[in-house]
């Protein structure tokens, strides 16, 4: 019972930490300004272990890894007390499981960013942080627009994304539980 108290703590703290490290990651690599209030949350609240992580791994390519590679060290924390509470030692997949935990989070994270977006676009579309959340989405919804046609001058699109995600979720899970 205090193993999976300890767990719920242990997992939510990882999926906030990592969430605003791979917020920051994807920000920057879409190229997106944000809001001061949320800069000033993702940046405060991951820079402790971001500009260490930039001494072994500098951003290339105009990306930004270490705020990647903290992710995954934080899912590899997570997933290694896991392991150890279950009190099965599957060092060798360690990293694997850490590695696909990491999608997981981006995939569901992804699936929050178009929820959001459309929240806004029946609610205010000219909210404040609307064209924020609109430019995180772009490069995932910009292709499926080009498929998928208006229906009465309603956008479909995001339906076909969370479906999409949803599928891409499913394959990761059961390759997490395969190597659980």
């Amino acid at each position: 019972m205090l193993d999976s108290i300890f767990m719920l703590i242990v997992d939510t703290v990882a999926i906030i930490l990592a969430g605003a490290l791979l917020l920051r990651f994807w920000m920057q690599a879409v190229r997106v300004r944000p809001p001061i209030q949320i800069a000033q949350f993702v940046y405060q609240l991951t820079d402790w272990l971001v500009r260490p992580l930039r001494r072994v791994l500098p951003g290339a390519g105009g990306y930004d890894w270490a705020s990647l590679l903290g992710a995954f060290v934080v899912a590899l924390i997570a997933t290694a007390i896991e392991i150890w509470l279950r009190g099965v030692f599957a060092v060798p997949f360690l990293f694997l499981l850490a590695l696909m935990n990491v999608i997981h989070w981006a995939l569901y994270g992804l699936i929050g960013l178009i929820l959001i977006e459309v929240i806004f676009s029946w609610v205010n579309p000219q909210a404040p942080l609307a064209p924020f959340v609109r430019a995180l989405n772009e490069p995932v919804m910009r292709p499926l627009r080009r498929v998928v046609p208006l229906i009465g001058s309603i956008d479909l699109s995001p339906l076909v994304a969370l479906i999409l995600l949803r599928i891409a979720i499913q394959l990761v899970a059961i390759a997490i539980t395969s190597f659980m």
